[in-house]
């Protein structure tokens, strides 16, 4: 490297594969760079550790992205990297024979901690989850162009994070103007990605592998999808052959565009906008069962103080979808809170059976597909939980 970068000294000796080093581990630098900076960081020993973002305004203070000294992190190494995270999803998962969707970059998963990049057909779409990512995004741009030649780029970071990191972005469409929507396939299904106008990056590509494993089950069936958002499981059931398929959203936003994607596939379920908890206790008085049924709520907390708090509505209503699903019927529930992990979830499950007073088989045990991939070292990165049952009375 011509200019040596910044340096960051720990307070103690590093052994660990996590890429993430949090500020009380960090010796306040003479100097202090910017946020998302990059910098060489150097253990109490004075042993190079790694090259990465830092951050003196996050708890991460440290997001370490290279550990060899003599690589330098440029855009070239972003080409090489996005590169290799392509290759996985192009040569070794070989997602384009499935579908046009798929995660492209999932953060540490990819070694490309604050990034998630998710492809909607011609339509990439970034997320920034660091300083250091938005710092560098130029970088990130050019790599995706590289590697997805006249793809459109759509960019943005929740609000909560650019608190959290310090950095201010509003959302940046590469052809200007209102970004235009995408229109997917996956396993012959067809959705609307929406950045601009659904939730998180426009569509949930993570369930793809769930969606199709469920909607195998329910030919000829009555489907009720709970918190069914765009619609993804509802289609699917449709498109499968489901005989009656019914799905409920709070958000009338997302209603509607699963009314959209319904219609792109030429299936009719019925959407319904509600909140699920009365209308559940509504559908158990009027004695309502269905043959399958899907629970997969949004994200419950960011905060660790608050899990418990998550692991209740969980079981609150897990406990009132038990109720509707008929003596073996298949029961599909999900958790995307990250801080939630699979044993809680699982316990969970345990109670809100024993409180619904049903007996609970568990078939199989998921999360979100290969193009999510995490590090061993890394658990973070793991956040679907995916439970299929059947309610054996």
């Amino acid at each position: 490297m011509n200019t040596p970068l910044p340096a960051v000294r720990l307070k103690n000796a590093w052994r660990s594969g996590h890429p993430w080093i949090f500020q009380k581990l960090v010796e306040k630098p003479p100097q202090k760079p910017r946020p998302g900076e990059l910098v060489d960081a150097f253990d109490v020993d004075g042993q190079f550790i790694g090259r990465g973002f830092y951050n003196g305004h996050s708890r991460i203070a440290l997001r370490i992205l290279e550990t060899d000294p003599a690589v330098p992190v440029d855009a070239g190494w972003f080409q090489r990297r996005i590169g290799e995270a392509v290759a996985l999803r192009r040569d070794v998962l070989k997602l384009d024979e499935v579908s046009n969707a798929w995660r492209v970059v999932h953060a540490e998963g990819d070694g490309l901690s604050g990034l998630v990049v998710d492809r909607y057909d011609d339509l990439l779409v970034a997320e920034f989850f660091s300083a250091g990512m938005y710092r560098h995004r130029e970088w990130v741009y050019a790599a995706l162009r590289a590697h997805f030649p006249g793809a459109r780029i759509y960019s943005f970071a929740d609000e909560h994070v650019q608190k959290q990191e310090s950095f201010d972005y509003r959302p940046v469409y590469s052809e200007g103007g209102a970004c235009e929507p995408a229109v997917i396939t996956e396993h012959g299904v067809r959705f609307r990605a929406d950045p601009a106008g659904a939730h998180k990056t426009g569509f949930f590509a993570d369930q793809r592998e769930n969606r199709e494993w469920f909607s195998r089950q329910v030919a000829g069936k009555r489907v009720l999808d709970l918190c069914c958002n765009t619609g993804g499981f509802a289609v699917y059931a449709a498109v499968r052959g489901a005989a009656e398929v019914t799905g409920i959203d709070i958000d009338a936003d997302v209603i509607e565009i699963a009314k959209g994607n319904a219609r792109l596939n030429n299936v009719r379920p019925k959407f319904v906008q509600a909140d699920i908890f009365p209308w559940l206790r509504d559908a158990a008085a009027r004695g309502e069962q269905y043959d399958a049924v899907v629970l997969d709520p949004a994200k419950m907390t960011r905060d660790r103080d608050q899990v418990i708090t998550a692991l209740k509505k969980y079981l609150d209503m897990n406990k009132l979808a038990l109720g509707v699903v008929k003596p073996g019927g298949l029961f599909a529930t999900f958790s995307c809170t990250g801080l939630v992990a699979e044993d809680q979830f699982l316990d969970m499950l345990r109670r809100a059976a024993f409180y619904a007073g049903r007996t609970v088989q568990v078939l199989k045990v998921a999360g979100a597909g290969p193009d999510h991939p995490f590090l061993a070292s890394v658990p973070e990165s793991r956040y679907l939980k995916a439970v299929f049952c059947r309610v054996l009375d």
